[in-house]
């Protein structure tokens, strides 16, 4: 049986996890608002957060010592650039609705991956938390969504974010068995970073903000969504199954459109807020799938499932 502590454990994570999902939910937003490129953005987003980290990595350790596994730390920076400039690719030949919830099928993914390569099980109310999960992602856009012929190849782009975001997913969290959140962070950042600058500065005109304000957003969106977001949901990934993480993080896409209801006036029906109650579900059953099956486990046994 699981004890107290690791009940507490887990619940903190969680708590981590979701704070961390409403971090990464203002990106779009941040984007919207920014006066450089998309991709240019990205790479902002990730050049901009080095320094904090660095500041960060100083506070908790001395030293750098190897620990193993070093090549994963730079498959994992591969993995968030590609994701990053896919995503934004998507956008420019899809609709917007699409590029995002085709983007969000990466806790399917993380599952098939954890099934197939790491024999992972799920229990049946997982399994229903998020079929539940994902149909209240099709609800949650679904008056957006818009599928044609003519924008194939933006879904398709869609897709493989969701895949290279599965990627990332999976390498973060088997890094936190070995590296501090902080380094799980900096480290991929900075090959993120270095993959992105020659895609952002011949792609895009507009590389630098022309204004201080234009900084600003920057600086928030590096601050908001990658130091504080993300850091939060690297820091889960050490307690938390991968795929349950992957899951929960179904919480962007609603805080993103609440924020643009609120800010740009895009206004959610009944289908949308039900599409966001059904998302919430789903990730309450698949918790209490998780919880059922993590007491029926030894604890010596915890790290494999």
């Amino acid at each position: 049986m699981v004890d107290v502590g690791d009940k507490r454990q887990a619940g903190l994570a969680f708590a981590c996890l979701l704070l961390g999902a409403v971090g990464i939910g203002f990106a779009p937003i941040f984007v919207r608002f920014s006066d450089v490129g998309p991709i240019s953005s990205a790479f902002w987003r990730m050049a901009l957060s080095l320094p904090f980290l660095l500041v960060w990595l100083s506070v908790r350790r001395t030293s750098i010592a190897p620990r193993g596994r070093s090549w994963l730390l730079i498959v994992c920076g591969l993995f968030f650039a590609a994701d990053l400039s896919m995503w934004h690719w998507s956008i420019t030949l899809t609709t917007v609705a699409n590029a995002t919830l085709l983007a969000n099928l990466n806790p399917v993914f993380v599952a098939i991956a954890g099934y197939l390569f790491f024999k992972e099980r799920f229990s049946g109310l997982f399994l229903f938390g998020l079929v539940a999960s994902m149909g209240g992602a099709v609800a949650l856009l679904g008056s957006s969504l818009e599928f044609a012929p003519e924008r194939l190849s933006g879904d398709i782009l869609g897709i493989l974010t969701a895949t290279m975001y599965a990627g990332y997913f999976i390498a973060a969290s088997r890094l936190r068995s070995r590296y501090d959140a902080v380094e799980v962070l900096l480290f991929p950042g900075f090959v993120t970073a270095l993959a992105l600058l020659p895609m952002a500065f011949m792609s895009e005109a507009n590389f630098f903000p022309e204004t201080m304000n234009g900084w600003w957003i920057l600086l928030g969106l590096a601050l908001i969504c990658q130091v504080l977001g993300q850091g939060l949901i690297v820091y889960a990934l050490a307690h938390l199954p991968a795929a349950f993480s992957a899951l929960s993080l179904l919480v962007q896409p609603i805080v993103a459109s609440i924020v643009a209801w609120i800010l740009f006036g895009e206004a959610l029906g009944p289908l949308e807020f039900g599409g966001a109650f059904l998302i919430l579900c789903g990730i309450l059953l698949a918790r209490a799938g998780m919880q059922a099956r993590r007491n029926k486990v030894p604890v010596s046994n915890l790290a494999e499932h």
